[in-house]
């Protein structure tokens, strides 16, 4: 295991998940390129991409934590059209399109922040911010949930076992695929502004309208 110059984690499965993965997809869409966490570079993304994050949650998995899966997510103008989220340990997989995911109903959830249990990733060391935010949600908030995994955190959007979640910092690979089986349930993916979060910025909350709208309030309002 090494780290990056951010301090996150890389194991040696993190690259070998990536190299087969893009491998595969390479053979199949030699037209879409991947684009991979652990090989990315900086820069706007294609108008076309795959979007692939071997192993979100490399800590979990590192310390034995099935809290940790495979995002995969296909991007066309900064949008992603199909998600896929598979967490191994969990023998659980999630993709956009699936039969279960088919409803006319539209997701439940809390609606206010005192009733609202919160998934909360992206915070690390030496944030002030993300201190300031942890203090606010354990006072207004009913439960804070903190997982390690921002794929995992949609997903519980997605499914209803989180009313909403709060990922700071993430790169477009941690979130397009969870962000796109949210969406397809009909509750809101923010990001800066309280608009429609696009890979450029530095915060996504997801949730039922009207939560997702009080916590972006809440972070720009602790952000100075």
């Amino acid at each position: 295991m090494r780290l990056k110059p951010s301090g996150e984690e890389v194991t040696a499965a993190d690259v070998e998940v990536e190299r087969r993965v893009t491998e595969v997809l390479a053979d199949r869409t030699p037209d879409i390129p991947v684009i991979g966490e652990e090989s990315a570079t900086e820069g706007p993304l294609p108008a076309r991409c795959w979007l692939l994050d071997p192993i979100d949650g490399t800590m979990n998995f590192a310390r034995g934590s099935p809290g940790y899966a495979l995002s995969l997510a296909y991007m066309e103008e900064g949008l992603p059209l199909l998600g896929v989220v598979h967490a191994p340990v969990l023998r659980r997989r999630w993709s956009t399109g699936a039969t279960a995911r088919k409803t006319t109903q539209p997701l439940a959830g809390a609606e206010a922040l005192s009733r609202a249990v919160v998934g909360l990733t992206g915070t690390g060391r030496a944030n002030p911010q993300a201190a300031r935010l942890i203090g606010h949600l354990y006072n207004e908030a009913y439960r804070i949930r903190v997982q390690g995994a921002m794929s995992l955190d949609l997903v519980g959007v997605a499914e209803g076992w989180l009313d909403a979640c709060v990922c700071l910092r993430p790169k477009p690979w941690d979130v397009a695929a969870g962000a796109a089986l949210v969406r397809e349930r009909g509750a809101a993916v923010l990001g800066s502004g309280g608009r429609e979060f696009t890979p450029d910025s530095s915060v996504l909350v997801a949730g039922t309208p009207s939560l997702a709208r009080d916590l972006i309030t809440v972070w720009e309002s602790l952000v100075v």
